[in-house]
């Protein structure tokens, strides 16, 4: 087993007291890996906070002078 798999798996043990029940929740911890890895790839790249979102930019845009 992946030291992440055994990791997620002790996590989910000592958090909540259980242990993986079968084959599909084993391979479902397993592609949580590159799932994390994924977004980690992301950080960084997406600039959602930096600028308005398109509804907020065309709100402003459209909005009024007063």
């Amino acid at each position: 087993m992946a030291g992440f798999e055994k990791m997620i798996e002790s996590s989910i043990l000592r958090w909540h007291g259980i242990e993986p029940p079968n084959k599909p929740a084993r391979r479902l911890a397993a592609e949580l890996e590159a799932t994390i890895a994924a977004f980690e790839k992301l950080r960084g790249a997406l600039v959602f906070e930096d600028e308005p979102s398109s509804f907020e930019a065309a709100l402003q845009a459209t909005k009024e002078p007063t």
